[in-house]
């Protein structure tokens, strides 16, 4: 191949006749220029050059580009053009040398950006994570479950709908003005010995789902750097007190004082409500979250929606008919409120303590009314499965699973024996069938 001694000019003269075309350096064996088809500017064509070197490595010809031509100065292009030829000849091949160097260089940009990318995350609010936690999750979840995480993560500080005051910040809320990267132990620690004395049952179940979110955030592809499994310790679960089993059930004897504090309530949703889940033995949501639909008046049924099995059916005892019957019909919900956005009752336990404070009776919570169905309930000596099913607990034997299966008629006989017992110590007389659309009468006014 022709050589000439490069220069400036010969570069700039250098034309692509066809594919490509070289020109090589008298100066430098092994160095030349190659000049191969451009972008066509009007008339003429702008040819791309670049200094390359050429040589043979393990016996097999070599070409390197060194850079483009308008780039860098011909000097230097021999400078690189000698030190490319001399690692040839040392027996190292520049093109691996520069695959390496090429790779470290991306490796240290991919590192600065895993490091950006981390204190990004770090400088998170841990607010807006839990935001895109419970958007993400509230698919699988019901709406109380849902809203029970707004509560509890809520700044508060705004006037309450209904009466005088402010909202109270949740649980939660101290935690939601972190950034992500100071949930330490050591942070949920001083929170959680804050919180627990003032409001523990509160605090407790902020624990619960805060343990969750840090397990959703350290399987997170973004948030696992900054998270990672274990911050919740049992040094921290231990600092809550220790439960203790409830016992809290109305007694025989309260039952009249009970039903006449209830029946005072000037609200008449609030008082079916709270009867119905003394003599139902249901859970607040279930009961609460009862529609017309699911009431059955003329084969006398209630479809609940249960957590356990998705649904049960019980029966529409007398009482309970009378209830229901004297009820608005505002819209879908048995126990309607169009104060609340959802159209339903929301919170009993509100005008339950009213009525607990009338009656003179302590510490009786919404889920006290359940368990005071299931306790009473013996005092008719009904077989234990019949109570279970009724409110909807687990069988809790293989003969209750699998060789029980006990139709509403029978239900109904021993739920009717419970209600017209329970009646019977309020002191309320128990509607007969044919009797549902009179007004109730209390006789003997209610036993003591």
């Amino acid at each position: 191949m022709a050589k000439v001694n490069l220069t400036p000019g010969r570069i700039s003269a250098l034309k692509c006749e066809s594919g490509q075309s070289f020109l090589w350096d008298s100066d430098t064996p092994g160095l030349g220029v190659r000049a191969t088809p451009g972008s066509k500017k009007g008339d003429k064509k702008d040819d791309k050059k670049a200094f390359i070197v050429q040589s043979r490595f393990n016996g097999k010809a070599i070409r390197i580009t060194i850079a483009d031509a308008g780039s860098i100065t011909l000097e230097d292009a021999r400078h690189e053009a000698k030190r490319l030829l001399l690692m040839i000849e040392q027996g190292t091949d520049p093109r691996e040398q520069k695959r390496q160097i090429v790779a470290e260089q991306e490796e240290v940009r991919a590192a600065r950006g895993r490091q950006d990318s981390e204190e990004k995350v770090r400088a998170l609010m841990v607010a807006d994570v839990w935001a895109e936690y419970i958007a993400n999750r509230k698919p699988h979840w019901g709406e109380p479950h849902y809203q029970c995480h707004i509560y509890l993560s809520q700044a508060g500080g705004i006037p309450v709908k209904r009466g005088q005051g402010l909202i109270k910040p949740g649980p939660l809320a101290p935690l939601m003005h972190q950034s992500l990267a100071d949930l330490t132990t050591e942070r949920i620690e001083a929170w959680l010995s804050e919180e627990a004395p003032s409001r523990p049952t509160q605090a407790a179940l902020s624990l619960r789902l805060l343990k969750t979110f840090l397990n959703w955030c350290a399987d997170h592809e973004k948030y696992k750097v900054v998270i990672s499994p274990g911050i919740i310790t049992r040094k921290i679960a231990a600092i809550l007190p220790k439960k203790r089993a409830k016992s809290d059930c109305l007694q025989r004897e309260q039952l009249a004082g009970w039903f006449r504090a209830v029946h005072q309530i000037g609200n008449p949703v609030h008082s079916a409500c709270l009867q119905t889940l003394l003599l139902t033995g249901g859970r607040r949501e279930e009961v609460a979250g009862l529609r017309w639909r699911d009431i059955d008046f003329k084969w006398k049924s209630i479809t609940i929606h249960d957590k356990v099995e998705g649904q049960r059916i019980i029966p529409l005892t007398p009482y309970i008919e009378h209830l229901f019957k004297w009820l608005p019909r505002r819209n879908e919900w048995v126990f309607s409120s169009p104060m609340a956005a959802s159209g339903r009752l929301q919170e009993p336990s509100i005008q339950h303590k009213k009525a607990l404070a009338i009656a003179g009776i302590d510490g009786l919570t919404i889920h006290g009314l359940r368990r005071s169905f299931g306790t009473l309930s013996e005092w008719v000596e009904v077989p234990v499965g019949i109570v279970a099913q009724i409110m909807g607990h687990k069988p809790s034997a293989i003969a209750e699973k699998h060789y029980r299966v006990r139709p509403l008629d029978l239900l109904r006989m021993w739920h009717i024996k419970i209600e017209g017992w329970i009646l019977e110590q309020a002191g309320i007389e128990q509607p007969a069938v044919d009797e549902i659309q009179q007004p109730l009468r209390v006789v003997n006014g209610g036993r003591q």
